[in-house]
């Protein structure tokens, strides 16, 4: 199968699948993540949210399909598997390296005139903020320690050697696409942007946060801190949830 399949079944993951949502709402997990990370919010919203979270290749079912390295490049694919779905009005939620995929699809949609409701920013620094680092050239235990120190994965899966065996070429190759991720300082998106992020996140300061602001045309642009590190929206979700909530309530 070609890299660039737009095959809806396996990019788009629908946990609760329903046929009278009024709005979408698009997930794009961390690296190393999965579709399932989004979970909750699929329990939290449906029937009224057609919640859609994106399975990258290189993981769980997806595990024979080689990862992508380029992070433009998987913005171009989940654009390009986006375009196929039924029309409802788009809101995007990114984690980490998701939020900087999803404001390249957005930049996407919009350059075809298709409008964006918002875009939730979830634990990443701005675009044009950019820190050299090279995690993904480190060796296995440098990237296993790495994880370790952010906490984003089960104890009992870091424990599991034949599972980080498998699961070590698409967490490297995510890290390669988000730390060579370039954006130019002016790329803007004309939806409202909020940004989600912990007040002990060693990955994103609260500069690193507000600097969101100036990659949005759109008068509404707020920061919402929580406690917590990299990964404070799995102890936060349903503070979380409710942010969202209200914003599909509007």
């Amino acid at each position: 199968m070609s890299q660039f399949s737009p095959d809806n079944d396996l990019w788009c993951r629908r946990y609760r699948p329903s046929s009278t949502a009024t709005a979408r709402l698009v997930c794009l997990p961390h690296a190393g993540g999965s579709a399932s990370f989004f979970l909750p919010m699929s329990s939290a919203f449906a029937p009224r949210v057609d919640v859609v979270s994106i399975q990258y290749p290189g993981r769980q079912d997806r595990r024979n399909e080689k990862p992508f390295t380029d992070l433009a490049l998987l913005a171009d694919q989940v654009h390009a598997v986006l375009r196929h779905q039924p029309e409802l009005p788009l809101t995007f939620f990114g984690h980490s390296m998701g939020a900087s995929l999803a404001f390249e699809v957005i930049r996407r949609l919009e350059a075809e005139n298709q409008d964006v409701v918002g875009l939730f920013a979830s634990g990443r620094r701005a675009p044009s903020v950019f820190r050299e680092e090279t995690v993904h050239r480190m060796d296995d235990a440098g990237l296993l320690a790495e994880i370790r120190r952010l906490n984003g994965t089960s104890s009992l899966v870091l424990d599991d050697d034949e599972l980080m065996r498998a699961a070590l070429p698409a967490l490297r190759a995510d890290y390669q696409a988000a730390e060579l991720y370039r954006s130019a300082p002016d790329a803007t998106v004309s939806c409202p942007i909020t940004v989600l992020t912990g007040d002990r996140d060693p990955k994103t300061s609260l500069d690193d946060a507000h600097a969101w602001a100036r990659h949005t045309t759109s008068s509404s642009f707020e920061v919402k801190v929580f406690p917590g590190g990299h990964f404070f929206l799995s102890d936060q979700a349903d503070d979380v949830i409710k942010i969202l909530d209200q914003h599909f309530a509007n």
